[in-house]
């Protein structure tokens, strides 16, 4: 949605080439289920966005099969400067009201791993089946069409100009997504808007995005990219601390995999990441394992984790094939507590091109939980990633974008 924005008033003059009762910006997931909702309860909807492509978000997801919600769904794994903003919406509309939606269009799908539920076939299915929703409900679909300038009208209601005219709707809702994945159109028109009337934005970073490292740093472990294990991850948040016990993954630039996405999401620049290669060993295990253990340290590290990341690991020890039986209890004891709590400090995330999701956005504390209209603005509402509120990996962040497009249709 590239285009200036206009100020919030009624200067511009001329009759809007086409009335409806709601305009809705951005075509993604949110866009096309709250029109979807919307037409459906007799509303005339237009639903618009600047990109050629539909839904482009839901077709790359999950290798294009799309991880479209999570049966686990529950608010404490979702972010936000406002926690409890969520509750309302994600109570209301549930993963078994998407899960309908697919069953309804016959569109197989199966769980993959803790409550994850991916299309059986392609998220092209998805995307159909919400198109086809939309044309249930006589819903106007202009796309591509850039917004060029947004203006409020007296007494009420939204005018927009358009790449294919001026268009005016009672009520205005925001479905534009984050930043993230810049490539396939994102943009910060949504925060724009917001900025225009007046409503604060949570300043918007990348979440379940690799982490990088400062090259020098990081050249020890390089050659190690490919190599992938489960691990337990720790950071600093807020006042407390994050952990996860997920996949990590070991890149050229830096570290990746599900322990990485989960956990950049709660990481903050300047912190360390606290990670156990050890698999859960305990330090009485540890040391009870030099008993007559003629294995190289080396290679009773390949015996908890990846041989090229243990022999990377004992390489900086200066011992690598030093038996176990050798090492003293106190050596023994400082290698555990160094492997087991693995510090390491990221240099940065790998920024938005590699970003699934935006973390930040528009602030809840200027919305309705339950409708997702700004309070004072009436009539003008924000649904899906351009608000506040981040998801974990695993289809969390679909959901939150169903469950607040539900919100808002049944508030229009």
């Amino acid at each position: 949605m590239v285009g200036s924005l206009a100020s919030p008033t009624s200067a511009r003059t001329g009759p809007p080439v086409a009335t409806f009762d709601v305009v809705i910006v951005g075509a993604g997931a949110a866009g096309l289920y709250c029109a979807a909702l919307a037409g459906q309860r007799g509303k005339r909807v237009l639903l618009l966005d600047h990109w050629p492509k539909v839904a482009e978000k839901i077709r790359i997801s999950g290798g294009g099969r799309c991880n479209f919600t999570n049966t686990q769904t529950r608010p404490e794994h979702f972010l936000s400067d406002n926690p409890h903003f969520c509750k309302s919406a994600l109570s209301r509309h549930t993963p078994r009201d998407i899960i309908a939606l697919l069953q309804k269009h016959r569109i197989g799908f199966h769980e993959k791993h803790r409550g994850q539920l991916f299309c059986d076939d392609s998220a092209e299915q998805l995307i159909a089946a919400l198109l086809a929703e939309c044309a249930a409900g006589g819903v106007s679909h202009w796309q591509p069409c850039p917004v060029e300038a947004v203006e409020a009208c007296a007494p009420g209601g939204f005018r927009l100009h358009t790449a294919r005219g001026t268009v005016q709707g009672e009520a205005l809702v925001i479905a534009t997504g984050g930043l993230s994945i810049p490539q396939i159109g994102a943009t910060p028109w949504g925060y724009q808007v917001a900025a225009q009337f007046g409503i604060p934005v949570v300043p918007p970073r990348p979440a379940l995005v690799p982490l990088a490292f400062d090259p020098a740093q990081w050249a020890p472990f390089a050659d190690l990219s490919g190599v992938s294990m489960a691990v337990d991850i720790q950071t600093e948040a807020g006042r407390g601390s994050m952990r996860f016990h997920e996949d990590l993954l070991f890149t050229h630039r830096g570290l990746s995999g599900p322990a990485i996405l989960q956990i950049s999401s709660y990481w903050q620049p300047g912190h360390p990441l606290h990670i156990d290669l050890l698999g859960g060993l305990t330090l009485a295990q540890w040391l009870q394992s030099k008993q007559g253990n003629r294995r190289t340290l080396a290679g009773e590290l390949a015996q908890h984790m990846p041989q090229r990341l243990a022999q990377t690991l004992a390489a900086q020890t200066q011992a690598a094939d030093q038996r176990m039986a050798d090492f003293s209890d106190a050596a023994l004891r400082s290698l555990w507590q160094q492997w087991h709590d693995w510090t390491v400090l990221p240099s940065g995330t790998l920024g938005w091109r590699k970003a699934e999701v935006t973390a930040g956005g528009v602030d809840t504390r200027a919305l309705s939980s339950t409708t997702m209209m700004a309070r004072a603005v009436p009539g003008l509402y924000f649904i899906g990633e351009v608000v506040d509120v981040t998801g974990w990996l695993g289809g969390y962040n679909f959901q939150w974008a169903w469950s607040s497009a539900a919100a808002c249709a049944l508030a229009l």
